[in-house]
C-alpha cells in the first residue's frame, strides 16, 4: 500500500517505510559517515556525496516529517533558532514581517534584532484584537506572516486558514509554528499554510535528548530552494545520530501526544476555579480564549500545553516552580515528563507574559500525581 493511501499513525510508528530494504532491518540505521564515494564516472552514488549537504538518515526523517504534515518537502536544522533564522535569511531587505506580539521569545528576539539592523520592517499585532492580522498588513510589501497557533505561552488560537487568506492577498507567505500540536493534531498546510515549522526537540522527539528544527513546504519553489541553499552553506543539517534519536521519538508521538492531552485536560479542569489560580489557559476548556478556533483547527486532542496564571505574582508564581516534587522545574516542552517554567523569569522584564504565569508541560504520568503535586505546591505558597 501507498505511503499517501495510509493514516498518520502508521506512516508514524513504519518511520514511513517499515522495512529497510537492503538488511531487512525494522529499525532504520544510522548512517555515521561524513563523506561518500563516487561510483566510476565520478558521479555522486547518492543525491548528495557530503553531510553537510544530507545522508540517507536525514532524508529518511525528513521524507516521514513530510508526509506527517502532508508537504512535498521537509529540511531538517540542527536547532529550531536555526531553521528560524535561515527562513528569515531568504526575506528580502528590507521588507516588511508580520507576527504576534505573544510567540516564543526566541523568534521576536530575533525578528527585533534583524528591524534593528534595519534589515527588515517588523509589525508584531494582537491576535486577540478581531482583524488586527489584517490591519497589520502591506500588500505588495508584507513578505512573511509569521503565526503560531497554540500561542507560546497564552496558548491562544490564530485560525489559520484566515491568516493564509489574508496573506496571500498582500502578496505574502504564511508560516505556521506548529510545535505545541506535535504534526499530530493540525496540519496547517492543508489550511493554506505555506511552510510549517517545528521545534522538532518538543514533541516530534519527545524524550528531552534532541535538538533539531525543521520546515516544512507547501510547494517546492524558489524560496525553498534558497531555505535549502542556506542550511548547507551554513552547516546547519541535523548530524545523523540526532536524526535516528528523532526518528525514533517519532514513532510513538501519536500515543505520546493523546497521553498528554488526556493528562492535561483533567488537570485544567481541577485547577480551573482553584482558590490559589487567578485562570487556567488551555484551549481545550471552553473559558479559553479561542476556544472554538482550537475546536476547529485541533482534530485529535487539544494538546500537553498549558499555563497557569498563579494568585500573588512574580515571586509565588517562582515559589510554585520550586516547590514541586514530581514535576520538573525546567526549560521545554513535549516530552514524556512534566516540566513548569516561570516564564517571565526565563524572557526578562520586557517579556510581554504576565508575571504570575507558570507554563505547564504535561507528560505522559498518572495524571492524579501531577496534580497532587501541584496541589501540595499551591499549598506551599
Amino acid at each position: 500500500m501507498s505511503n499517501d493511501r495510509l493514516r498518520p499513525e502508521t506512516v508514524a510508528a513504519h518511520a514511513l517505510r517499515a522495512v529497510h530494504e537492503a538488511t531487512g532491518a525494522v529499525v532504520p540505521p544510522i548512517y555515521l559517515s561524513s563523506t561518500y564515494a563516487r561510483d566510476e564516472n565520478y558521479q555522486p552514488k547518492l543525491k548528495e556525496n557530503y553531510v553537510r549537504s544530507g545522508n540517507p538518515t536525514l532524508w529518511q526523517t525528513e521524507e516521514t516529517i513530510a508526509a506527517l504534515e502532508r508537504g512535498t518537502s521537509a529540511l531538517l536544522f540542527a536547532s529550531g533558532m536555526a531553521a528560524i533564522t535561515i527562513l528569515l535569511e531568504t526575506v528580502p531587505h528590507g521588507a516588511h514581517v508580520v507576527a504576534p506580539d505573544v510567540m516564543y521569545y526566541g523568534t521576536r528576539d530575533w525578528m527585533k534584532r534583524l528591524e534593528g539592523l534595519g534589515r527588515i520592517s517588523l509589525t508584531l499585532f494582537d491576535p486577540k484584537q478581531e482583524g488586527a492580522l489584517e490591519k497589520a498588513l502591506i500588500k505588495g510589501k508584507t513578505d512573511l506572516v509569521w503565526i503560531e497557533t497554540p500561542l507560546n505561552p497564552t496558548w491562544d488560537l490564530i485560525d489559520i486558514e484566515a491568516a493564509a487568506n489574508a496573506a496571500h492577498a498582500a502578496g505574502a507567505i504564511l508560516a505556521v509554528d506548529a510545535t505545541a500540536t506535535g504534526a499530530v493534531t493540525t496540519q496547517p498546510l492543508k489550511l493554506g499554510a505555506d511552510i510549517v515549522f517545528h521545534s522538532a526537540t518538543k514533541y516530534l522527539n519527545g524524550h528531552s535528548d534532541v535538538l533539531a528544527g525543521v520546515l516544512v513546504t507547501r510547494e517546492e519553489n524558489q524560496r525553498w530552494a534558497d531555505v535549502g541553499m542556506l542550511r548547507t552553506k551554513m552547516g546547519a543539517p541535523l548530524p545523523p545520530l540526532e536524526c535516528f534519536l528523532l526518528m525514533r521519538g517519532m514513532r510513538t508521538v501519536f500515543v505520546r501526544y493523546r497521553q498528554c492531552s488526556i493528562n492535561a485536560m483533567a488537570i485544567a479542569r481541577h485547577f480551573e476555579g482553584h482558590p490559589k489560580v487567578e485562570r487556567v489557559l488551555y484551549p481545550g476548556l471552553a473559558s479559553h480564549h479561542g476556544h472554538a478556533i482550537a475546536a476547529r483547527q485541533m482534530r485529535d486532542g487539544f494538546g500537553g500545553m498549558m499555563s497557569l496564571l498563579v494568585k500573588g505574582g512574580f515571586a509565588d508564581a517562582q515559589k510554585l516552580c520550586t516547590r514541586l516534587k514530581v514535576i520538573v522545574p525546567a526549560t521545554s516542552l513535549g516530552g514524556v515528563e512534566s516540566l513548569a517554567e516561570h516564564r517571565k523569569a526565563v524572557e526578562g522584564p520586557t517579556s510581554p507574559v504576565p508575571d504570575n504565569l507558570v507554563r505547564l508541560s504535561i507528560g505522559i504520568e498518572h495524571a492524579d500525581d501531577l496534580i497532587a503535586d501541584l496541589e501540595q505546591a499551591l499549598a506551599a505558597l
